[in-house]
């Protein structure tokens, strides 16, 4: 079997925020825009609600072209957004926004699926961070998609930007999953026999006219409809860049690691979708404090601990692609916490469901457009 190229690509979803008001930006000036555009080439684009902005990597090869284009990308839409007194936030929500107040983007494919979808789309004020991986070979894809949904708790629970909601405290790290829960084909993926079992699967739906084309399903791991990739969009969108690309490297190297055992005539042990839905909810209500389930010794484990086992295991990977230092990065993540952990320890001591205060919520707003900014 020929090895996958194993190319990457992110694409990062940033909220729009007024930085006088520190509210989102719900009606953006279309000059901003069109600065952007101009000046990525391209490589951005508008999302389904107006106050969002979508970049896109180029195919890469390496890790440090991922962290350049996200940087530039970052830079840029800062500048131009500055023009406008506006900054963008690289958080998976807004920490008071209301929802209601959030128009969407007048497109044909946003007007589609505003119609189908109703008032559960237009709760969509979220953004995430979703990584593509080249594995040509159909059958393989599959094959390793089936196996990668076992470390989709894990790289959730690194990435976690989104406690609050509408000014509360949610009491959840990552409540940007429920939100997108509430959508039709989301959630973990199933399991396939083949490419075929999954061609028909999608077919079905496609031929019913329920669906366009497989751009319509939003699990959390999907074969592309447009690319030869493995498209991971389980993760929050992270405001440090240096904790986006190491999870972005970390599923890379997932990716490698389960093509190693392939090759060896081994495979990762494939557990039940109810079972893995358990470790999800762990990481989606916890975060880096979460203990998930060792499903090989049927007990739990302190997710730092976790980490350690996952570093180890994808090692020789991370020096096949050069990026051991952004694979070790997910030490200083499950020891210092997410953005999440930070929201909520500039939030204070805030009850669970609680309100907090609009100082406060100012604060994490700040908090957010200087880490989104930081280093760049």
């Amino acid at each position: 079997m020929k090895e996958p190229s194993f190319s990457i690509g992110v694409e990062e979803e940033y909220l729009l925020v007024d930085r006088s008001t520190r509210m989102l930006a719900s009606s953006p000036p279309p000059e901003l825009f069109k600065a952007c555009e101009a000046a990525l080439e391209g490589r951005v684009s508008p999302e389904f609600l107006k106050c969002q902005i979508e970049v896109g990597t180029p195919v890469c090869s390496s890790l440090q072209e991922v962290r350049t284009e996200l940087g530039y990308f970052r830079k840029t839409i800062a500048r131009e957004a500055a023009v406008f007194d506006l900054a963008p936030i690289a958080s998976s929500t807004h920490p008071f926004a209301d929802w209601t107040d959030q128009p969407h983007t007048d497109k044909e494919r946003y007007n589609e699926i505003a119609r189908t979808m109703q008032l559960v789309v237009k709760r969509m004020v979220i953004c995430g961070m979703h990584v593509h991986v080249g594995i040509e070979d159909e059958e393989l894809r599959i094959e390793l998609f089936n196996q990668l949904a076992y470390f989709l708790p894990h790289l959730l629970a690194l990435s976690t930007s989104s406690p609050f909601w509408r000014g509360r405290n949610t009491g959840l790290k990552s409540y940007r999953l429920s939100v997108f829960n509430e959508m039709p084909r989301t959630g973990l993926p199933p399991g396939f026999d083949s490419y075929f079992d999954y061609r028909h699967t999608v077919d079905i739906l496609v031929r019913a006219g329920v669906i366009e084309d497989a751009t319509k399903i939003w699990w959390d791991l999907r074969p592309s409809d447009r690319f030869p990739t493995l498209e991971m969009r389980i993760t929050d969108v992270c405001p440090l860049l240096d904790d986006a690309v190491a999870i972005a490297a970390t599923f890379r190297c997932l990716c490698r690691m389960l093509y190693r055992l392939r090759r060896a005539n081994q495979g990762w042990r494939q557990y039940s979708r109810f079972l893995l839905a358990e470790n999800r909810w762990q990481a989606q209500r916890h975060g880096t404090n979460a203990q998930l389930i060792d499903f090989g010794r049927n007990e739990t484990a302190a997710f730092p601990d976790m980490i350690e086992e996952l570093i180890e295991l994808i090692l020789p990977d991370a020096v096949h692609f050069d990026c051991v230092s952004d694979v070790n990065h997910l030490r200083e993540i499950a020891a210092r916490g997410t953005s999440a952990e930070r929201q909520l320890e500039l939030a204070g001591d805030i009850p669970e469901d609680g309100h907090l205060p609009q100082d406060t919520l100012d604060r994490i707003v700040d908090l957010l457009i200087s880490e989104t900014q930081r280093g760049l």
